[in-house]
């Protein structure tokens, strides 16, 4: 059985506002610089590919590398993923970002990501293993990248990951779905719907000129009348994976119900207040794994975690502390 401990986070009074903790990041804060590189990776299981962005040191053996995991509509460029990779090239600590399948560029295939999507997870692991297998690898995965690493961790686990840490991971999708559906929530739904369908279509002009049959697929898929995640996994996530539906695919990848088969030491970061859940989506001490450790907030809205003066982005100073806890460089 794991454990669950109280978040030290504390934010002051006029920043205990989720929605403020929330919006504070993407509308308020400046992109950090950071110097990175980009490798395009070949997936070998269906000829796509993946961009990922590498920050930090140049690699020498026996080094610690941190895989990064954006969270849905978000990329290597959003303000937590540079924030976190900014963080860690400071410390010295090499780190690669991860772009999901047509997150920053139109990918090859009309497969996307979603909350159970492992294999280009494994993929990434199995190449950054291959680069130098005598070194460390702790893997942060934001929102569904945290979903997706915690479904990793239960079906996949091949001992690769040092360790695992999750920040705000939808731990029972069908409950966020239906929360996304209610008050101020349904700007967040709204934006990510936008963000997400404007992918695809930018997808399939591009599949069009580069890969006919795989637009085909896209063209095939019913992409009206979605204003509601239940309608987007029903309509674009089931029939592009092969589920029977939304209700299928929230059943068979909500990583919540997952927990005790995890033997990674993994960190979970979640809050009550976060707009995109439900306290009811946390679990309870004995639904987590002897490894796992959930520490949870009253505040921190969604990957908000927002403090004030010199500590501003909390966040990134927790994931610091977290990786550099197991003493590797």
């Amino acid at each position: 059985m794991g454990e669950i401990v109280a978040s030290p986070f504390q934010p002051p009074l006029w920043l205990r506002n989720p929605h403020l903790q929330t919006l504070w990041g993407p509308l308020g804060r400046a992109l950090p610089e950071v110097e990175r590189h980009s490798e395009w990776l070949p997936l070998a299981a269906d000829g796509d590919r993946l961009l990922l962005d590498w920050a930090g040191p140049q690699r020498h053996p026996g080094q610690l590398t941190v895989i990064l995991l954006h969270g849905l509509s978000g990329c290597s460029d959003s303000h937590y993923m540079r924030g976190i990779q900014k963080a860690l090239a400071d410390a010295g600590v090499r780190s690669v970002a991860i772009n999901s399948r047509g997150a920053k560029q139109p990918n090859d295939t009309a497969l996307c990501y979603h909350a159970g999507e492992t294999d280009d997870v494994d993929a990434v692991i199995e190449h950054v293993f291959a680069q130098d297998p005598t070194g460390n690898r702790i893997a942060i995965g934001v929102s569904l990248g945290g979903s997706r690493l915690l479904n990793w961790l239960a079906h996949r686990d091949n001992g690769k990951l040092t360790a695992v840490a999750s920040v705000c991971a939808p731990l029972r999708l069908d409950l966020c779905a239906n929360r996304l559906d209610r008050g101020l929530s349904k700007l967040y739904r709204q934006h990510l719907l936008k963000v997400l369908l404007g992918q695809l279509d930018d997808k399939k002009r591009h599949l069009d000129k580069v890969n006919p049959p795989e637009a085909k697929r896209l063209h095939r898929l019913n992409m009206s009348g979605i204003r509601s995640f239940w309608r987007y996994d029903d309509q674009i996530i089931a029939p592009l994976y092969g589920f029977r539906g939304a209700y299928h695919y929230y059943a068979q990848c909500s990583a919540g119900p997952k927990l005790l088969q995890i033997r990674t030491p993994t960190l979970m970061l979640q809050n009550r207040d976060d707009p995109f859940m439900t306290p009811e989506t946390l679990p309870r001490q004995e639904e987590l794994g002897p490894a796992v450790t959930l520490e949870v907030s009253e505040y921190g809205g969604h990957v908000g975690f927002i403090n004030h003066g010199p500590q501003r982005y909390w966040l990134e100073q927790r994931l610091m502390a977290f990786v550099q806890g197991f003493g590797f460089r």
